[in-house]
């Protein structure tokens, strides 16, 4: 009997059906697929599906297979087709052997047709769209037959060869499927499974002219494939019938099951690709994978990690209850992933000049700073400190109460990992903004507390003014303002307008210039950061945040 050690992952009802499936005899392995279809960016939801299917191939020693749904080659592009394989490939999973595609079925596909004309069960059918919507009927009442359902199967296959040859204008005709005009479920209501479309496709070129629907093509090719669990979003749960039928009606020996889980629906975003393509081509964001975008290279782009992503999917679950999953919950993923992991630099978003004037002229000293306050490993850097540092504008006041833990005029504070220093006086410019503080430090409080015994309890991060690193900051938030704007009117009218905000004179610390794209860094009391894999370069640093160190959504929205 196959056996699987189930003490390392959760279960599930898809988990429970496998293990059923393996003990009964039903199955002696476990063939998953993953089917996107070719017409735009993944997004967190086929994270979710992408986890799963190859998820539990993996525990189950089994294997899923990539296959590409590119039956509409109107929308489809290759472009695309590398993306998802690479999105699958970072998010860490193989697929096994060479990646498929439906249009390798078509031959197989048309014949199927064939068979079902042949035995009375599908006919070419010439109502426009308007008159197929008519005749369909409504949720409450029953649809009509079309006046073409009773052609002779010798009629219809001549019917099906001449859409084949291309002597039908695109709409004139279709195949429909023969089942139930009446039949409360509207998909099985003689639905169509081939349409006229003189489109160029990205794998068979010219070869066609009709192309299969997906209801049709999935079924058909989870069986040549031998899929042993087939697994879609409840969305789909009524087409099952249809998967069914056309399985029972056509003369193939393997059986799939199709199973539904619920989808993936996350706060202050949309994943509905037509909704997500339109933010694209109507220029509300940069492209899909800006970083703001749910897309998988969006979320990579902007600093997740693929561990963190699987980590987030297997937190939410499998389960056929639809819900509207927290982005906290997302941001606390690569949060716990990036706290544990990311090492520690300094950044000066808002700079403005901190002049230590009892500190020696032309001194440039190197200081060794901890990588990861909680992980030895990590090791240490070299930091610069000399007689003029940047801090932070907000670390800096004139006066302040004593729940202030800065540099206040008069006071002291700590520079992390560097020396304690008092604040003496501040420069401002024209219009009263502060630009320079000078100061002097105690040269005795180096990686230790003033002999004297006062203490300094507040800690505050600088950079080296005479090496640091210009860098262009850009802050990424949440996309829309209403934890579900799909349910608005108009999604385009609750956009975030704080969803990106740039910071440009920013600095940072010199070692931050060799910095890997994708590598997480925390800048210090700030956030999660990486280099922009697209626009930083050696002569313009480009720095995207991740993630802030709290969720401050959770204070705003109480």
């Amino acid at each position: 009997m196959f056996m699987v050690d189930s003490s390392a992952r959760p279960s599930n009802f898809v988990r429970n059906i496998i293990d059923e499936d393996l003990a009964s005899g039903k199955h002696t392995t476990v063939q998953t697929r993953f089917p996107p279809e070719p017409n735009g960016y993944l997004h967190i939801g086929h994270a979710k599906s992408i986890c799963l299917n190859f998820g539990l191939a993996q525990d189950y020693k089994g294997q899923c297979n990539l296959r590409f749904d590119d039956t509409n080659p109107e929308k489809e592009n290759i472009d695309f087709v590398k993306s998802i394989q690479e999105d699958v490939k970072w998010l860490g999973f193989e697929w096994a052997g060479e990646a498929r595609y439906s249009s390798n079925y078509f031959d197989q596909l048309y014949q199927y047709a064939v068979e079902l004309i042949e035995a009375g069960k599908a006919y070419v059918c010439f109502l426009n769209a308007e008159q197929t919507r008519e005749y369909r009927g409504t949720l409450k009442e029953p649809g009509k037959n079309s006046p073409y359902r009773d052609t002779t199967p010798e009629e219809n296959l001549a019917l099906f060869d001449k859409m084949k040859s291309g002597e039908f204008k695109e709409g004139e005709c279709a195949l429909r499927a023969k089942i139930d005009m009446a039949s409360p479920f509207m998909c099985m209501r003689d639905p169509i499974i081939y349409r006229v479309k003189f489109a160029h496709h990205h794998q068979t070129g010219d070869k066609w002219c009709i192309y299969p629907m997906y209801d049709f093509t999935h079924c058909i090719s989870d069986a040549i494939e031998n899929i042993t669990h087939s697994l879609c979003t409840l969305e789909f749960q009524d087409n099952r019938r249809l998967y069914d039928w056309v399985l029972d009606n056509i003369s193939i020996e393997a059986r799939p099951h199709q199973y539904e889980f619920s989808r993936l629906n996350l706060e202050y975003t949309v994943m509905s690709k037509r909704k997500l393509s339109a933010l694209v081509t109507e220029g509300h964001v940069q492209g899909w994978d800006d970083p703001r975008m749910p897309t998988i290279a969006g979320l990579r782009r902007r600093g997740y990690t693929a561990a963190s992503i699987r980590e987030f999917c297997t937190r939410i679950g499998v389960t056929k209850m639809d819900n509207m999953v927290e982005m906290a919950m997302l941001e606390a993923c690569i949060r716990d992933d990036l706290n544990e992991n990311a090492p520690r630099a300094m950044a000066v978003l808002e700079p403005i000049k901190l002049v230590i004037e009892n500190y020696p002229e032309g001194q440039v000293e190197e200081l060794q700073v901890a990588n990861h306050p909680q992980n030895e490993s990590f090791g240490t850097r070299t930091v610069t400190f000399s007689k003029e540092l940047y801090i932070e504008r907000e670390d800096f006041r004139e006066s302040a109460n004593k729940k202030y833990k800065r540099l206040v005029l008069d006071k002291e504070v700590r520079l992390r990992g560097a020396y304690v220093v008092k604040a003496l006086r501040a420069e401002k410019d024209k219009e009263g903004n502060i630009t320079t503080v000078y100061c002097q430090y105690d040269p005795q409080t180096l990686g230790k507390n003033p002999e004297d015994g006062r203490s300094v309890k507040g800690v505050i991060h600088w950079v080296d003014a005479s090496n640091a690193k210009p860098a262009e900051v850009r802050l990424y938030d949440r996309l829309f303002t209403v934890p579900n704007p799909a349910a608005e009117d108009d999604y385009t009218q609750v956009l975030n307008p704080e969803s990106l905000v740039v910071k440009q004179g920013c600095f940072v610390e010199a070692s931050l210039a060799a910095l890997e794209v994708e590598k997480a860094v925390q800048f210090e009391r700030t956030g999660y950061f990486v280099k922009d894999g697209k626009d930083s370069t050696d002569q313009q640093l480009v720095f995207n945040r991740t993630v802030t160190l709290r969720d401050s959504w959770a204070k705003t929205n109480q």
